[in-house]
C-alpha cells in the first residue's frame, strides 16, 4: 500500500494564542475611518487634487507593498490594509501640489525601505509614512509650497501652475510674529498647510471616534499636546500667551501627529508609564524644533526621534501580561 503524505502550510504566530475580532484589518479599517472628515476637509478646502494625491499614494503602497511580496515569495497580506493607511497618512503630511512622482516615491521609500527591509508590518523601528516625508525632502522646494484654500485657489488635479501661494501660520510664527489667522480659522481649518492636517475640529472628530472604538488611548495625544501647550503658554514669542499658545497647539500637524501618528502600535511605547514619557517627549522636540530650528515645523522629526527610543522606554513601568488577571479580580 502506497504511503500517502500530507502536506500542510501553517502560519505559525508567537502567543498568546487567543482569538479575539480585533484583527488588523478590522485596525487599519477603523483609523482609515477616523481619517474621512479630514480627507473630506482637504477637498473642501484644496480641491479635488487632494483626493487624487491621496488615492495615487494608497495605490503606490499597496502596490509597492504587493510587489514586495510577490519578489520575496513570502506571503502577501495587503488586505490587512495597513498599506493604505500608510499611503493616506503619506499623503496628508504633503502639500496638495506635491508632483505626483513624488509622492510615489515616498511611498516606495516608506514601503519597501522602512517597513518590508525591517521584516514587515510589526517589525518597523519607525512610522513609515512619517520616514517618507522625511525622505521627500531631498525635494524641499516641492514640500513646501502651500496654496490658499477655498476651489478658486486650488491646483488642477494634472497640472499646478494656477494654483495661489500663500505662507502657512507656523512660517509666519517662526519668525517670532503671530499668525494674521484668527483662532476660529485655525480651529476650522480655512488656513494653508499639508492637505490632512490644517482642520484640528476634523482631526478631534477622527480622534473621538477611534477612543470611542478602543483603537487608541488618550494618553499620548493628551501628553503630547498638552507638553507644547504648556511649554508654548509659558515661553510665549508673542504679546498675547494665550492666543500663541492656542495658535502653535492648532497650527500645522501637531493634532494630525499626536492622534494619527504618535500612537501607532508598532513604534510606541507599551507602557503607560512610558507613553507618558514618550509624549513629553514629543512635545518637548516639536517646541525645540519650532523654536530654535530651521524648519518651522517640528511635529514628523520629533515622532522619528521619540520612536527611536521607545525601546528603552518600554523598560519605564510595568506591563501586565496578555490575559493575566489585575490585581482588582484577583481580590474578587
Amino acid at each position: 500500500m502506497s504511503q500517502m503524505k500530507y502536506y500542510y502550510e501553517l502560519s505559525i504566530s508567537s502567543s498568546p494564542h487567543v482569538h479575539s475580532p480585533v484583527t488588523t484589518q478590522v485596525i487599519m479599517r477603523d483609523v482609515l475611518i477616523a481619517l474621512c472628515p479630514a480627507l473630506i476637509g482637504s477637498v473642501y478646502f484644496f480641491g479635488f487634487r487632494a483626493l487624487m494625491v491621496t488615492l495615487v499614494s494608497a495605490a503606490a503602497c499597496v502596490f509597492f507593498e504587493w510587489a514586495y511580496c510577490k519578489i520575496m515569495k513570502t506571503h502577501c497580506k495587503v488586505y490587512d490594509l495597513s498599506a493604505v493607511v500608510t499611503g493616506v497618512l503619506l499623503a496628508f503630511v504633503c502639500p496638495v501640489t506635491i508632483p505626483y512622482w513624488t509622492i510615489i516615491i515616498g511611498d516606495f521609500f516608506a514601503i519597501v525601505l522602512v517597513k518590508q527591509l525591517f521584516g514587515g508590518l510589526g517589525r518597523n523601528i519607525v512610522n513609515p509614512a512619517l520616514a517618507g516625508r522625511a525622505f521627500m525632502f531631498s525635494w524641499p522646494a516641492l514640500m513646501s509650497t502651500w496654496v490658499k484654500v477655498g476651489f478658486e485657489n486650488s491646483a488642477g488635479i494634472l497640472s499646478t501652475a494656477d494654483a495661489v501661494t500663500a505662507a502657512t501660520p507656523l512660517a509666519n510664527m517662526h519668525q517670532g510674529i503671530m499668525c494674521e489667522e484668527s483662532i476660529m480659522d485655525l480651529f476650522l481649518g480655512n488656513v494653508g498647510g499639508c492637505l490632512g492636517e490644517t482642520s484640528a475640529l476634523l482631526l478631534i472628530i477622527g480622534f473621538i471616534y477611534l477612543l470611542y472604538r478602543k483603537v487608541i488611548s488618550a494618553r499620548i495625544p493628551v501628553t503630547y499636546i498638552g507638553t507644547v501647550a504648556v511649554i508654548t503658554f509659558l515661553f510665549p514669542q508673542g504679546n498675547d500667551r494665550i492666543a500663541w499658545m492656542l495658535a502653535q497647539v492648532l497650527s500645522g500637524g501637531l493634532m494630525l501627529g499626536a492622534i494619527f501618528m504618535a500612537t501607532d502600535y508598532v513604534t510606541s511605547p507599551l507602557t503607560k508609564l512610558g507613553q507618558i514619557v514618550y509624549g513629553i517627549g514629543c512635545g518637548v522636540l516639536t517646541v525645540m524644533i519650532r523654536y530654535f530650528g530651521s524648519y518651522n515645523e517640528g511635529v514628523s522629526y520629533a515622532i522619528l526621534c521619540m520612536n527611536c527610543c521607545v525601546v528603552l522606554l518600554d523598560r519605564i513601568g510595568r506591563s501586565v501580561k496578555f490575559g493575566a488577571p489585575t490585581k482588582e479580580a484577583a481580590k474578587k
